[in-house]
């Protein structure tokens, strides 16, 4: 494993500051909120001025840290108190571990002569979400610690490391364990049969696709996917994770949910399609829409063979090994003959740009602002040195679909692996740490905004240049769209018209409520100053416009 060269002036006299020493030296950064369960701990990594960012609620640790390693690569760590403190974290944990995200989450514990009234079984609990609980004690603090980070990285996985409330300040027994050792990871290869018969698929192919994945970065196979793709003369897309990992002129863009409507009618039009360390969820195939009904897909991935109506031939193997060995087993074809040749559309400035053609009105139907047009207006204004983060909901969508990002590190989307709305505020405030230089662009809803509301101060605090944008239908707009409109009660549904601006400016940041296009100007005109600080753009957009993602998925449920 690699660990950070991060020197440390913490003594291992106890445990707390045992394990201190080690987050210290594996931990990109610190995310947390202190409390009676983790006060040692903090005050020996704030003392030795160890990078740590407060949160002002337990659910933003989680997210912060996991936020910080879709943006760097690089394991960060969270700490909160137990009971309550852990509890409060329980959310951003689920989407962590399901969005595969390696991070260790630090929690005080019950003590270990026993739970007192207000503990949990909090080892239950993470194990539930699929988390597995390490708990140190004095003899293995250090060792323990270590193989937290390591197990969490290996596995891509968060990881909670435990530190009992009787323990905390207790010193360290003379017996220290020896490290922990993990079992070596196994390597997939697929035989020269299966490579074989997929070569021969793709050699055949007359419009074939790759789909690249998170897996395709993670494995720094890029340049692989590249190699095969331009000796079978392919089209490109990525999952949303994996933005631009291949920088081609022939990608189309994101697969899925967010892909536009031109693009998508391009990527039906493929015959053999090699997906590559890629899910193929339900949101990634666009429910089933993404590739034609007689669309022949192959897969390719080092993780555990999952079913798939579409998929004819899986092969598990690591990522950069078996591409290179497929490129080799394919012939180069003449440049005229590939889909290519009839595909010149694609790479056209027209065909990339981020004009709204689905639907370029500037207002909805009930006269408040079209998000497309909103949105795709942004792609222009907005400096292009920018990471582009998302909360979840409705609005999620266009964001996608209009910004651009310079990489796969730039377009970080938390809550959508548990659908959970509300981490968004942590999570820009994660990625402002970690890409302090760059703009960080905030996109949320009025419904997440107001339940991670406690954290707008941690972005402002944290944020050296940043644009809050709020997508403000005055609704929860997923079930507006999914529920209203099946006849349900809207009550519920509806939120009162908040002014993010102005709570903006309450906290000591700039902004505006746009009704129209021109109220943008305010917005251009505060960048053209260059200024450090935050802006918050509060758009009112039409509750009567509604999402590709959404329509396909209702179409794919009615």
């Amino acid at each position: 494993m690699t660990y950070l060269e991060s020197p440390t002036l913490i003594p291992q006299t106890t445990v707390s500051s045992t394990v201190a020493a080690i987050v210290a030296s594996r931990a990109g950064h610190v995310f947390g909120l202190m409390g009676n369960g983790n006060a040692h701990l903090v005050s020996h990594l704030t003392e030795a001025g160890i990078g740590f960012t407060s949160a002002r609620h337990e659910t933003a640790t989680v997210a912060m840290a996991d936020a910080y390693y879709r943006a760097t690569g690089i394991a960060a760590a969270a700490t909160t108190t137990y009971g309550a403190g852990f509890a409060n974290a329980y959310t951003a944990l689920t989407e962590a571990r399901l969005a595969r995200i390696p991070l260790v989450l630090i929690v005080g514990d019950a003590p270990t002569t026993g739970r007192r009234v207000f503990d949990i079984d909090q080892t239950a609990a993470s194990a539930a979400a699929g988390v597995t609980t390490l708990t140190v004690s004095d003899t293995n603090a250090a060792a323990m610690t270590h193989h937290a980070f390591d197990l969490a990285l290996r596995n891509f996985q968060p990881v909670v490391l435990a530190i009992p409330y009787d323990l905390a300040n207790s010193g360290l027994a003379v017996n220290a364990a020896a490290p922990i050792e993990l079992p070596i990871k196994p390597r997939w290869s697929p035989s020269p049969d299966e490579l074989d018969r997929a070569a021969a698929t793709l050699s055949t192919a007359k419009r074939p696709l790759i789909l690249a994945g998170r897996g395709v970065l993670l494995d720094d196979a890029a340049q692989a996917l590249t190699d095969l793709g331009d000796r079978l003369g392919a089209l490109f897309m990525t999952s949303v994770m994996a933005t631009n990992v291949i920088d081609s002129p022939w990608n189309l863009g994101i697969a899925g949910g967010f892909t536009r409507t031109h693009r998508l009618a391009v990527a039906q039009e493929a015959d053999v399609v090699l997906v590559a360390g890629a899910s193929l969820n339900s949101f990634q195939t666009r429910y089933g829409t993404l590739f034609g009904a007689n669309t022949q897909v192959i897969r390719l991935d080092n993780e555990p063979e999952t079913t798939h109506p579409q998929v004819s031939e899986y092969l598990r193997t690591e990522l950069r090994q078996g591409l290179e060995e497929l490129t080799q087993r394919i012939p180069q074809p003449r440049a005229e003959e590939t889909w290519r040749s009839s595909a010149q559309l694609v790479t056209t400035n027209g065909f990339r740009d981020a004009a709204p053609v689905e639907d370029p009105l500037e207002f909805g139907p009930d006269g408040r602002l079209n998000p497309r047009a909103v949105v795709a207006a942004l792609e222009n204004i907005l400096p292009a040195d920018r990471s582009i983060v998302m909360d979840g909901g409705h609005f999620m969508g266009w964001a996608p679909m209009y910004l651009s990002a310079q990489d796969p590190h730039a377009m970080i989307l938390v809550g959508t692996a548990f659908q959970s709305i509300g981490l968004g505020f942590g999570s820009a405030s994660g990625v402002s740490v970690a890409k302090p230089d760059r703009l960080t662009v905030f996109v949320t809803g009025d419904g997440g905004g107001l339940m991670g509301l406690a954290d707008m101060e941690t972005f402002l605090r944290v944020t050296k240049r940043g644009v809050i944008i709020v997508l403000n239908d005055s609704a929860y707009g997923a079930e507006l769209h999914q529920y209203a409109s099946k006849g349900l009660d809207a009550t519920a549904m509806l939120i009162d018209e908040v002014d993010f601006s102005a709570l903006g400016r309450a906290m000591g940041a700039h902004g505006t409520k746009a009704h129209s296009l021109a109220d943008l100007k305010v917005l251009v005109d505060w960048l053209a100053r260059d200024e450090d600080g935050v802006f918050v753009l509060d758009a009112a957009i039409s509750q009567k416009v509604i999402i590709e993602y959404m329509s396909a998925a209702l179409s794919a449920t009615s």
